[in-house]
């Protein structure tokens, strides 16, 4: 009897053996913000561009100019993808892309609904039927 090969993961990187575990993973995280207050938000930011000391003057400029336009740009001087995991033990933060950016925000439209009940319902379906798994 042939054991299954490992499938590769969803970077074409060939899957870790059973009972081994990744050593690397990516964390995805969705955000919504209300901004109720963007003059603070903006000055922040600014606060944070003038600080950075090896930001070079045009680009300080630069910067200064997004941020007092635009909240979203605002928020990308301020988070920090490495303050999410400089805690946790036995993690190294290897690599980190973020952006932000204004949208219209409906609770109730399905492109919100970011924990997945309604795919889930929908997946149950599909492996009833035989679509994600064994069972036909």
């Amino acid at each position: 009897m042939s054991t299954p090969e490992s499938a590769p993961a969803a970077d074409g990187a060939p899957a870790s053996e059973p009972g081994t575990a990744s050593r690397h993973v990516r964390l995805r995280v969705d955000i919504v913000l209300e901004i109720d207050d963007p003059a603070a938000l903006t000055a922040a930011a600014e606060r944070r561009v003038d600080a950075d000391e090896f930001m070079p003057a045009e680009e300080r400029a630069h910067a200064r100019t997004a941020v007092q336009g635009d909240p979203s740009e605002a928020l990308s001087y301020l988070v920090e993808p490495f303050d999410l995991v400089r805690e946790l033990p036995g993690v190294e933060l290897v690599q980190a892309a973020w952006s932000s950016e204004e949208a219209e925000y409906d609770p109730d439209a399905m492109e919100w609904d970011l924990d997945g009940e309604d795919d889930d319902e929908e997946d149950d379906d599909d492996d009833e039927n035989g679509v994600n798994g064994d069972r036909v």
